[in-house]
């Protein structure tokens, strides 16, 4: 059997940059078990796979060791390979999600824009260990599915050097940093998974679910949102915040497209 395969680079402008992802457009559903092989195989923080339906899609998102129930920028490469290949004439698509509902995202130009349900955090008492294992320690803590370590400073985000292996033994999901940006963008973030079998994420739409109730209600800001993720190959997301739902937007390119044999 022969199934096409492109990957994509999410929330970025540029090759080499963002967020990059494995998209498999099905005819049918695959066994979970080989989508998780190959998964494993393509070795990305996530592969996603969908097939088409009356109304849109159904997708899911699968990382080397885990199904995951919500991912944004393999939602935003999924998006950008139909309107690119599949669909052309496409303004809007409804994929249909196994725990996340219905995820509607829209092409504005160049930008992808995602409509994402709203996770926020509610404030937790602080745990020397994740302080110890993220190498400094946060202003404060929050928790919805992730933890989220909020930080005075950019500079505090970009200069962390966590223990993985510690982070990875810790009881939660995974690890949110964050602070207030600068020079034009309003908050920073990096995305730590490694129980999930991502150490570090570079770019992480599903995150900023819990990131932006949080700066919308600190900033006094729910429109026009800049955030940047300060991983190695970096990302730019834009945000806002609708009620119970969030808008995350960003551009994307094509890496590659293929095949694979299995």
């Amino acid at each position: 059997m022969k199934l096409p395969i492109y990957q994509v680079d999410a929330f970025t402008e540029r090759l080499f940059g963002g967020n990059p992802a494995a998209v498999c457009p099905l005819e049918e559903w695959l066994p979970d078990a080989t989508m998780q092989a190959i998964a494993a195989e393509n070795n990305l923080s996530e592969t996603a796979f969908f097939v088409r339906e009356e109304g849109g899609y159904l997708l899911r998102w699968f990382t080397p060791e885990i199904e995951v129930d919500l991912c944004g920028h393999a939602t935003l490469a999924s998006a950008f390979i139909i309107f690119q290949f599949l669909e052309p004439a496409k303004r809007t698509i409804a994929f249909r999600t196994l725990k996340a509902g219905v995820l509607s995202v829209t092409r504005e130009g160049d930008l992808i824009s995602m409509d994402f349900p709203s996770r926020p955090a509610t404030p937790t008492a602080s745990d020397p260990a994740l302080a110890a294992a993220l190498g400094k320690a946060p202003l404060g803590v929050r928790v919805a599915r992730d933890h989220m370590a909020i930080y005075e400073h950019a500079a505090d985000i970009a200069g962390l050097s966590p223990d993985f292996r510690a982070l990875g033994k810790l009881d939660c999901f995974s690890v949110i940093v964050t602070a207030p940006g600068e020079n034009g963008v309003d908050f920073v973030s990096r995305f730590f998974g490694p129980a999930q079998g991502i150490d570090e994420d570079p770019v992480t739409g599903s995150a900023h679910c819990t990131l932006i109730p949080y700066w919308a209600e600190r900033l006094g800001k729910t429109e026009g949102l800049q955030a940047r993720q300060l991983s190695r190959r970096g990302g730019a997301l834009t945000c806002g915040l609708k009620g119970d739902r969030v808008s995350i937007a960003g551009r994307a390119i094509l890496y590659l497209k293929g095949e694979i044999d299995i």
